[in-house]
């Protein structure tokens, strides 16, 4: 059997909206296994993924934060990919890291936000100025080829140069403000506290949630949560891992019942805005079976180039 080896140079092969109908499909097969470890170290993380899908494959992924990095100008997330065959289980292809879990990340919240978000929305607020941040100007710009951008970082140099990177992106100085005038907010961050304010929402507007991934980290407060309908990729690896959903919950601000949908109830018609008025949180935890759908869909474009 032929391990195919997937480069970073395989994604001038792939297209956010193709593979936002991947991920689709992929919620259309039997309901995926999943199995998360994460070990610690201070600040640093060992985040260890593996999903199986039947019909799909199965999938392991590991990742190293080291937020330290980034002081010595190294990438703070680093790891590996495996995707091993549906039928025989045998290694099938080894995929560059970094390139699926770009496609990955931003892919799952863009599915979120053509379900979500209004699709007269042209106001784009980025919060957070790393390389997820982005990932989502090019992924919000395939979907909604009106959009404007604006990114907010804590650290005004940072966000100042991620305008300088990104032609057309504007800075803002005050979040508050900058929120006010979104019809699309989506948070990238590594805060281990609230960053938006749910006094600061408006009517109408969509939230992507991407940046926190630990039991401690959340970029929401308890009132943005309880004035938005909550909608989640998968609600088996965000309800009780994510403190973003786990913190409010243990407090009561929030419960269980109150997160409507995830992806796999996209078939049922579930998982959508129902007014323009409404505000509509998405949150992204980004599990292992959609890293075994998106590079699914990578070795598939790679194969076929």
């Amino acid at each position: 059997m032929t391990i195919e080896t997937v480069p970073p140079e395989a994604a001038g092969l792939l297209d956010w909206l193709a593979l936002t109908e991947a991920l689709e499909a992929g919620h259309l097969l039997p309901r995926a296994e999943v199995v998360d470890g994460l070990l610690y170290r201070g600040g640093d993380t060992l985040l260890n993924r593996a999903a199986w899908i039947d019909g799909l494959g199965q999938l392991v992924k590991c990742a190293t934060i080291f937020p330290g990095n980034a002081a010595q100008d190294m990438p703070t997330v680093n790891g590996a990919v495996t995707l091993y065959s549906d039928r025989t289980g045998q290694l099938e292809a080894l995929l560059d890291f970094h390139l699926v879990t770009r496609w990955k990340t931003a892919g799952d919240s863009l599915l979120s936000a053509r379900r979500l978000a209004r699709p007269d929305s042209r106001k784009f607020l980025l919060v957070g100025a790393g390389n997820v941040a982005s990932s989502m100007v090019s992924a919000y710009g395939a979907a909604f080829p009106d959009a404007e951008f604006t990114v907010w970082a804590r650290s005004p140099a940072a966000a100042a140069d991620f305008a300088a990177r990104h032609p057309g992106v504007a800075v803002a100085a005050d979040l508050q403000g900058a929120i006010a005038a979104a019809d699309v907010i989506c948070t990238a961050t590594m805060a281990k506290e609230p960053v938006i304010r749910g006094d600061w929402l408006q009517p109408g507007q969509h939230l992507d949630l991407i940046g926190a991934y630990t039991p401690h980290m959340r970029e929401v407060d308890d009132t943005a949560l309880q004035r938005g309908r909550i909608f989640v990729d998968a609600r088996s690896t965000t309800i009780h891992h994510i403190g973003e959903l786990k913190i409010p919950i243990a407090a009561g601000a929030i419960s269980e019942a109150d997160v409507v949908a995830d992806f796999y109830d996209i078939a049922a018609g579930n998982f959508t805005r129902r007014s323009d008025a409404e505000i509509t949180i998405a949150k992204n935890g980004g599990g292992a079976h959609l890293d075994l759908m998106t590079s699914a869909y990578i070795l598939k474009a790679w194969r076929a180039r």
